[in-house]
């Protein structure tokens, strides 16, 4: 009966939460957002319409726009695990009219934000054209971030046009029209056509498809941009100039890919490409690069994007692969010649049709440019397609339409985690550089702690690290919100997309769980917590400049300790019935103040943390000792670790108490053990246990080891200056 208790309990916890879900969420912030805030000029709104989540905003009773919840039409689920619901309204032409955050979880944005900062990001979005964002694939603006809150932003940026469009879809607003389920016939393609083998008649029938752009094209579309300067710097040749010639084809079809890359690269593709997967070919030749320089430095091809319907797909660099010679006879010879993947999450469906958008640049001053697009559209010839059958009962096409919506939901969330990941890859090499680095230490830290001098200077420069590049620059800071939204998720309906939002936390907490298993709680509280490291190199500071150290009494300390397994008790158990109210008073903590928004805050929460890195000063590691509810929250699974890898002497504490004495945190017992609840894992007690002059076990082996070999030196010189009497 045991066993099933915490699934009972979680259960009931998840009940309340389950039934919520089940009202839309704008029928909850009606009455708590006045239509005056949302839409300016606006004095109320209609009835919600019974057939979607939206509701008609109303000015002297006629309507003006539509109000809806994003969270009420696709995934917005935040770093902290719970969506952020963001509410909007949009015109009878399909263009932002408001938009407003009415509720959330996200702590930085709870607390660490100015509220005028998340205002004057929210009236940005108005006047956002959705008709421009359905043609360009989600690209017709420019996201702006708010340090400090890089994820928030870009879910809260992501859910407005996705679910501005799927509303403005719905109503018909603007010209946009709905995507129910398909009605004509439905392709797949087939595998065992055949295409032409030379290249005239692929580029004829539609395999290929070509932009032709010459420099008088360029000049003119220069000069309709609104930019004056622009058409003051036109190219300097003749207007017949080839600018750019750029072919395109969709390689990952298998009669395409078999006559344009040959039989044997065509299968090389097939194994770079994983399910879901498909490839288009992209040469070009002429003064412009379609590929350019600036994914070298980026990793990203910004000068084409592919577009289908309101998705858009920006290559990466390791999404290309440069091809060698093209296969069909006749093909000319292309400056360029590449290969691009497209992810299964982008949602691309190579039977429907699709366009490569060309961005053109030019220099109008030092360090300024304008920019203007030009298209390539592409449909994959019909002879390459066969029909799907048909299903003949409405339940089932209408089961598959809803199945098709859920699966473009999940891969639109995935796309954007994903895209993030893609953001963050060098802070992804760096951070998994520091894990190999440490974990390299801690296995072998009987060869590193020979000598304390290099220990010492390891320890500073890792912490040193930790606190700039982990801290003050990726903001990569734990904290005990992230396992009251762990609890959370699992009570209710658990994502991983919650957690992979943020790829460097993501990171740590699974190192920090196999850390658990091998080392305790010490492998990051000691080594990879910001604050903490922030802590120990003031407090080092504070040394040089002859702070004095305080040590506090045994019987103090120990009744000290146990202080933050209380506080983490009492954040867990108000999170049961509020998860925002546990998240502001988890400003115990003083991560958000110290690491993630530099000290730039309100002068309380300044306060605070000075004096906890203050009270640091004399009593090192202060926080991390008494009042840190992560640090308890860690403590309590690390019991479960498997190895010992600390090493002790059957002297320590009876009668020496060297380690006792110069641990900095009092992790050491007076009878010598060592508590690995407390332990941070800083090896200076392995360093002690190998000293030849502060161990006593180590200076009494070395007093016996000279004294057996100045007895056997003795014996030697008598043996050499009397040999008559070594004969007798």
């Amino acid at each position: 009966m045991r066993r099933f208790l915490p699934l009972v309990l979680a259960l009931l916890l998840s009940l309340p939460a389950a039934l919520q879900a089940q009202q839309p969420h704008l029928s909850r912030f009606l009455d708590e957002m006045p239509a005056s805030e949302l839409v300016e000029g606006a004095d109320g709104y209609g009835q919600m319409r019974e057939d979607l989540p939206v509701a008609p905003v109303l000015k002297d009773g006629e309507t003006v726009g539509w109000a809806f919840i994003a969270s009420d039409f696709v995934g917005t689920t935040g770093y902290s695990g719970k969506p952020i619901h963001t509410m909007v309204a949009i015109d009878n032409d399909a263009r932002v009219s408001g938009v407003q955050l009415v509720k959330h979880s996200e702590p930085i944005v709870l607390i660490g934000i100015p509220d005028r900062k998340i205002k004057a990001l929210a009236s940005d979005y108005i006047g956002l054209d959705l008709v421009a964002e359905a043609e360009s694939g989600g690209t017709s603006h420019d996201l702006k971030i708010i340090a400090g809150a890089t994820v928030t932003i870009m879910v809260i940026d992501d859910s407005i046009v996705r679910a501005g469009l799927k509303v403005a879809r719905a109503l018909g607003l603007g010209g946009l029209e709905s995507r129910g389920a398909p009605t004509g016939p439905q392709y797949e393609i087939d595998p065992e056509a055949e295409a032409a083998q030379d290249w005239m008649t692929l580029e004829g029938d539609g395999t290929l498809r070509r932009l032709s752009l010459d420099v008088g094209q360029v000049n003119e579309a220069f000069e309709q941009v609104d930019d004056p300067r622009a058409a003051e710097r036109p190219i300097d040749a003749p207007p017949e100039t080839r600018f750019i010639e750029m072919q395109l084809a969709l390689v990952s079809a298998p009669p395409v890919g078999r006559a344009l890359l040959g039989r044997s690269e065509y299968a090389n593709l097939t194994e770079w490409l994983d399910e879901g997967e498909h490839a288009i070919m992209v040469a070009g030749r002429g003064r412009y690069s379609f590929k350019g320089s600036g994914y070298v430095r980026g990793g990203v091809f910004d000068r084409i994007v592919l577009i289908q319907d309101d998705t858009s797909v920006r290559f990466r660099d390791r999404w290309h692969r440069r091809l060698g010679n093209i296969a069909a006879e006749g093909a000319p010879r292309f400056g360029e010649t590449d290969l691009f993947k497209i992810p299964a999450d982008a949602g691309f469906d190579p039977t429907k049709p699709f366009r490569l958008q060309l961005l053109v640049q030019r220099d109008v001053a030092a360090i300024e440019r304008v920019f203007t697009t030009f298209e390539l559209g592409y449909t994959l010839p019909r002879q390459y397609l066969r029909e799907l059958p048909r299903a003949d009962d409405a339940p089932g096409e209408a089961g598959a339409a809803q199945a098709v919506a859920d699966q473009e939901e999940q891969a639109a969330q995935s796309a954007l985690w994903k895209r993030i990941w893609g953001d963050k890859i060098p802070e992804v090499v760096i951070l998994a550089v520091m894990l190999t680095i440490l974990t390299g230490a801690f296995f072998f830290q009987g060869f590193l702690t020979r000598s304390e001098r290099v220990t010492y200077w390891f320890r500073m420069s890792f912490l040193t690290v930790t606190l700039v590049f982990l801290g003050w620059y990726a903001n990569a800071q734990l904290s005990v919100v992230n396992l009251m939204a762990l609890f959370g998720a699992l009570t209710s309906d658990f994502s991983w997309q919650a957690f992979l939002l943020d790829p460097l936390t993501f990171i740590l907490w699974f190192s920090v769980a196999a850390a658990l298993i091998f080392w305790g709680r010490g492998a990051y509280c000691g080594w990879l917590c910001p604050f903490g490291a922030l802590q120990e190199l003031t407090n080092q500071i504070g040394r040089k400049l002859g702070i004095p150290q305080w040590t506090l009494p045994w019987g103090l300390h120990e009744r000290l300790w146990p202080l933050k397994y209380m506080i983490f008790l009492g954040l867990f158990g108000v999170s049961l019935a509020s998860i925002e109210q546990a998240e502001a008073l988890a400003e115990v903590e003083p991560f958000k103040t110290a690491i993630i928004m530099k000290f730039i805050r309100a002068w309380p929460f300044v306060a605070y943390a000075a004096a906890l890195l203050i009270a640091g000063l004399f009593v090192e590691r202060f926080f991390c000792r008494y009042l840190c509810p992560l640090g308890a929250a860690l403590a309590i699974p690390a019991r479960l670790r498997t190895f010992d890898w600390l090493k002790r002497y059957k002297e320590c504490g009876n009668p020496c108490q060297t380690c006792a004495h110069e641990c900095f945190v009092q992790a050491i017992h007076p009878t010598g053990e060592i508590n690995p609840n407390e332990c941070l894992n800083c090896m200076h007690c392995q360093v002690l246990y190998q000293s030849e002059t502060k161990c006593p076990v180590v200076i009494k082996k070395l007093k016996r080891r000279e004294s057996a070999s100045g007895g056997a030196a003795a014996l030697d010189r008598v043996l050499t200056n009397h040999p008559n009497q070594a004969k007798g």
